[in-house]
């Protein structure tokens, strides 16, 4: 797919998506919805990729729907509709983004609203410039938050937290964000990009395998009770120490070098 409202980069195993609507702050259209769902997928299927950042250009991170498009001229059309058009369970992107099997960090860089926000909580890592707000303003519109806001959110901040900023629909800033545990860190504007990259690819220098392994370990234990996350646990034991990776990772430490992970 040609990218027509998003960026896309790849350097050293990290990859990019760029949010890039920055004339109404990266609002998501049904073409943006489509690109960031294809280009997920695309981090999950290419095996130079080990870690995907996701960040906005210009002022915003990502101020939600496109209201216009998305809400009014669409949303009118549906209503008069009957019955009222099928809808996939889950959107598309918010999917891909829950199935990606690499770790992911949102770079927050200003107002992360609306599905803007959901965006932001579904990825597994938040590092939020000073400039950035939070906000699940989907009350204010006579709806509910997607899956980043309903599922991901209560995990992140506790269940009282989410209910609150769920329910009222409130603006909070990074410190507020930090505090909470909505971000894990808080930067300078200028430091953004950087603080994300150096953490990147602190992840993306351990063998990328294992990184998945984890991930995947910790979402089954999530959903499942003991007995499952323990059967997936040795079955990951079990396909790991038969790695390139993990033979390399042996060597390296006996012979006290840095070792190179090649994702075998």
């Amino acid at each position: 797919m040609e990218y027509e409202t998003l960026l896309w980069s790849l350097d050293e195993h990290i990859a990019t998506i760029t949010l890039n609507r920055p004339e109404v702050m990266n609002a998501l259209n049904r073409r943006m919805y489509a690109e960031l769902q294809d280009a997920v997928e695309r981090a999950q299927h290419d095996p130079e990729v080990r870690v995907l950042m996701i960040t906005g250009a210009g002022r915003a991170f990502c101020s939600g729907d496109d209201v216009r498009q998305l809400m009014l001229d669409e949303g009118e059309k549906e209503r008069r509709r009957q019955p009222p058009p099928a809808r996939p369970s889950i959107t598309p992107a918010a999917e891909a983004l829950l199935r990606l099997s690499k770790p992911s960090i949102a770079l927050v860089n200003g107002a992360a609203v609306g599905w803007g926000c959901d965006l932001a909580l579904l990825c597994d890592f938040r590092i939020a410039s000073r400039a950035a707000r939070f906000g699940e303003l989907f009350v204010k519109r006579g709806l509910i938050a997607d899956v980043g806001g309903t599922y991901r959110l209560p995990l992140i901040v506790g269940l009282t937290k989410a209910l609150e900023l769920l329910f009222t629909g409130d603006i909070i800033d990074a410190e507020e964000a930090l505090r909470i545990g909505l971000v894990d860190r808080v930067v300078e504007p200028e430091e953004l990009l950087p603080a994300g990259r150096g953490f990147a690819a602190k992840i993306a220098a351990n063998p990328p395998l294992a990184v998945q392994y984890a991930k995947e370990a910790v979402r089954t234990g999530l959903n499942a009770p003991l007995d499952a996350i323990a059967t997936f646990t040795a079955r990951a034991y079990q396909v790991l120490f038969a790695t390139e990776d993990h033979a390399e990772g042996a060597r390296a430490f006996i012979e006290k070098r840095e070792p190179r992970f090649v994702g075998r």
